[in-house]
């Protein structure tokens, strides 16, 4: 089976085993199970980026997409994946139409299990429905498998779009078939046992002969494959020429189907409607989704859900195979008592234990070598059990990350006295469920106590209401969906306009890596101004990213208002975007402009994006009079100096003013002043202590990490590359002791004296662990592959995803530095006195 490990598989507590799912699960390859997918999201997915197109597109084409060729590759993809879907859709159909037959023939004789009626109801419009879709695949699998540019197939799509009307009939109907399905299987055990179990036949080419799907779920079907036809639709438009016969039809087609699911979005969706107000208002659901709450000194991941008027936290319960999933309500608030403490208010909050740093990286290594096992298991076409295995821990790893990873607190105080604390890795989510709660809070609310049997009701309603089905890890993606993006994202932050009123603003940015957003980047404070002018360059990290924030802030910087807690941010968000990264767009060597609006500001950026592979080659300079790219003997002659200028000059400002400074080394600096300070250090400029003592001190930090970077042969040199890791991974530790300091010995003298050097000066660093926050570990995992990642990386990195080299090599090179960095004290003399005992071969 296609496993995915959903929220439904998982305690809540992460106290549990993830379970595959029981045998006949509803879990099926591209298609949406319940509906995830509600129209309402859908219908706007076509601007926002929102809709995923279910076929895998990676890996293809990028700015030369135009050449009929790849168009024409790019459409077969597109419609053999909808094939596939459409298939399993026929046979959900079919499923439901089986026990129609017998049904109407009881339903005349003297024990009838459903009336003639009731039957009608239930199964409106199914078979009208089932012969349009029939009649669509049987006339389009043939074209598919004969496909060539000469293939025509824009008037079947036209036709389907026309046949909607057939749809907008049984979108009216759904609503009371639902309802007397379930008074009838409330009320007739033989119905009951029929709509709980239908057999849907699996597609052709696959293993599995039959899954069990319950009725109501197949009747949502329908509703969610107009949401997936117009989603192809707008796929297939992308990828067909403008003056090709099928362009017309299509957009033709589309058109049709966007109007159609807009006049529905206000019809549908009887799911969002649970109990009623104290006013007598239905209560709806406004918002839902996974966050990790601190309850009682530790992390719970729990289910949160916003209705109209009041907000409940749940958590999974665990229940036995085959029954029905429910939701646990750990507590709730109404919004009428519901206030945010301010952080003086909160002071005495409970402190957030965070996990720190190197054990979340840790995990992120893990998580990695377990994705390139996973690889070359598929590769190797291995045992699907074995892959199994490796996804569970995956999953189970990932789930570690989702728990321990955020440190933003999110505090929700109840008026009648008890405060809850919730931990976002993201203030972009913390500020959507503010504004979430503070928009419903507009209303005239009435406070108000749940009866134990209401609570029970509003709880229940919570498993068919929900709209995030799935725990955010990547495990839980479908094969076909994108991996995301693996490299660095360059993005220049320019300007912003709009603002009111002139105010200290800042920006910062936010991507998602395993799964949840983190912000990595932030702009220097531009003071007093409506129209900032960053105009800053920062490279992102990417890890299978998906998405960009930007978050523009006005500073805060009144002291009564800054709270102890260093993760609280008390600054104000004056605006906040998002736009998906699109792998084609994207993977251009040029820079790519574009505008965020944001509440009437615009930030205007530009970005381009750098593959890892391409990021990880060592490029000698041309010209050997500067310093970057040039060999360390080279730069060390030419000054009569034992260790480069440009080292010793970063390390004693750093050193200066920078050793306090949180994340020194691991926040980026600018990359233009960066760029500044290296065309000056190769230039050789006499005005550069001037301006080393002028410029933002992670500019210098990265102009360092930048010069270890682009030297043409890692400071550790790359022939003693294999013996390093092979030196670390001994496990007797004095043959490591022994082996590791006979590897120092061996290194050139300028390459083992810079060394040394930059060794001193992290220990000291990390000595400021309190303040800097930047352990041995983290500056180990910085500066690790900088120094030892060997030159000749083009031989490599086309052998095998650049992800692969990178996570199971990058693990030995932080344990390399790190070996060192916690080793006592090393001399150069002490070293080279030593010599005589040890032969130097390598």
């Amino acid at each position: 089976a296609d496993f995915n490990y959903g929220a439904d598989e998982y305690d809540a507590e992460g106290n549990e085993e993830p379970k595959a799912l029981p045998e006949g699960s509803e879990t099926m390859p591209y298609i949406d199970e319940s509906p995830t997918m509600s129209p309402q999201l859908s219908a706007r997915g076509q601007e926002s980026g929102d809709g995923v197109s279910p076929t895998p597109t990676d890996g293809l084409g990028t700015g030369g997409e135009r050449d009929a060729g790849k168009g024409l590759e790019m459409r077969k993809l597109v419609l053999s994946g909808f094939l596939a879907s459409e298939e399993i859709y026929i046979n959900q159909l079919e499923a439901l139409l089986l026990p129609m037959k017998p049904l109407k023939a009881t339903a005349t004789t003297s024990q009838p299990v459903l009336t003639l009626q009731q039957i009608e109801t239930i199964f409106y419009k199914i078979q009208d429905i089932y012969e349009i879709h029939k009649e669509f695949y049987d006339s389009l699998c043939p074209k598919v498998q004969q496909w060539d540019s000469n293939v025509t197939m824009g008037h079947l799509f036209q036709k389907l779009a026309s046949q909607l009307g057939v749809y907008k009939a049984f979108v009216d109907n759904y609503k009371i078939a639902l309802e007397t399905a379930e008074k009838c299987s409330q009320s007739n055990y033989q119905f009951q046992k029929i709509s709980e179990e239908l057999k849907v036949k699996g597609p052709k080419d696959s293993k599995e002969s039959h899954t069990s799907v319950t009725m109501e779920a197949l009747l949502y079907k329908p509703i969610d494959r107009v949401t997936r036809s117009t989603l192809v639709l707008h796929d297939l438009l992308k990828h067909t020429p403008a003056d090709h016969p099928d362009y017309p039809l299509l957009q033709e087609a589309l058109r049709i189907s966007q109007n159609f699911l807009s006049s529905i979005n206000e019809d549908i969706d009887p799911r969002r409607t649970a109990v009623t107000t104290p006013k007598g208002e239905t209560r709806q659901l406004v918002k839902d989704g996974f966050l990790v709450e601190l309850s009682e000194g530790s992390r719970k991941l729990r289910h949160v859900f916003l209705f109209t008027d009041v907000l409940l936290c749940a958590k999974l319960k665990k229940t036995a195979v085959g029954k029905h999933q429910q939701y646990d309500c750990k507590w709730y608030v109404p919004l009428a008592d519901l206030v945010f403490p301010s952080p003086e208010e909160s002071e005495h909050c409970p402190q957030v234990h965070v996990i720190p740093d190197h054990e979340l990286e840790d995990m992120k290594m893990k998580i990695s070598a377990i994705k390139s096992e996973m690889q070359k298991e598929k590769a190797n076409k291995g045992q699907s059990r074995a892959i199994e295995r490796l996804k569970k821990k995956m999953f189970e790893n990932e789930f570690w990350l989702l728990l321990n990873s955020p440190a933003i607190p999110f505090r929700i105080h109840n008026r009648n006295g008890k405060s809850y604390l919730f931990l976002l890795s993201s203030d972009y989510e913390r500020s959507e469920w503010r504004e979430a709660i503070q928009r419903l809070q507009k209303k005239d609310l009435q406070a108000f106590v749940l009866s134990s049997v209401e609570l029970q009701v509003l709880t229940g309603s919570c498993f068919k209401l929900r709209t995030v089905h799935n725990i955010p890890v990547t495990s839980n993606k479908d094969d076909d969906e994108s991996p995301g993006l693996y490299g660095f994202l360059h993005v220049i932050v320019h300007s912003a306009k709009g603002f009111k009123q002139s105010a200290n603003l800042y920006c910062t940015l936010e991507v998602d890596s395993f799964g949840y957003f983190v912000s990595k980047a932030k702009t220097r404070v531009f003071r007093d101004t409506t129209e900032p002018q960053w105009n800053e360059e920062f490279e992102i990290e990417l890890e299978g990213s998906q998405s960009l924030r930007i978050l523009c802030y006005e500073k805060c910087y009144d002291k009564t208002k800054l709270n102890k807690d260093n993760n609280e941010i008390v600054d104000k968000i004056m605006g906040k975007g998002q736009i998906q990264l699109d792998p084609q767009a994207v993977q251009t060597k040029n820079w790519h402009m574009d505008v965020i609006e944001m509440n009437g500001i615009k930030v205007e950026f530009s970005m381009k994006f750098t593959s890892r592979d391409m990021s990880l080659k060592r490029t000698p300079s041309k010209k050997q009079t500067g310093v970057f790219g040039v060999k360390i003997s080279v730069v060390t002659k030419r000054e009569r100096s034992k260790v480069p200028y440009i080292v010793r000059q970063c390390i004693e400002e750093v050193e200066k003013r920078g050793i306090e400074e949180v994340g020194i080394y691991r926040i980026s600096g600018v990359a233009t002043d960066i760029q500044a300070l290296k065309a000056v250090f190769d230039a050789n400029n006499k005005d550069i202590l001037v301006m080393l003592s002028d410029m933002d001190i992670n500019a210098i930090a990265g102009t360092l990490k930048l010069y270890f970077r682009e030297l043409p042969e890692p400071l550790l040199t790359d022939r003693l590359y294999p013996a390093f890791m092979e030196g670390i991974a001994l496990s007797d530790p004095a043959a490591k002791e022994n082996c590791m300091m006979h590897l120092l010995r061996s290194l050139p003298d300028p390459n083992l004296i810079t060394f040394l050097f930059l060794l001193e000066h992290l220990k000291r660093v990390a000595e400021k662990e309190p303040i800097n926050k930047m352990s041995l570990h983290n500056l180990a995992t910085v500066f690790g592959p900088t120094l030892l990642r060997p030159s000749e990386g083009e031989s490599k990195a086309h052998l095998t995803l650049a992800s692969d080299i990178w996570s199971h090599d990058v693990m030995a090179q932080v344990q390399v530095l790190l070996y060192y960095l916690q080793h006592p004290p090393i001399s150069f003399t002490e070293l080279k006195r030593n010599t005589l005992y040890f032969s130097t071969d390598v």
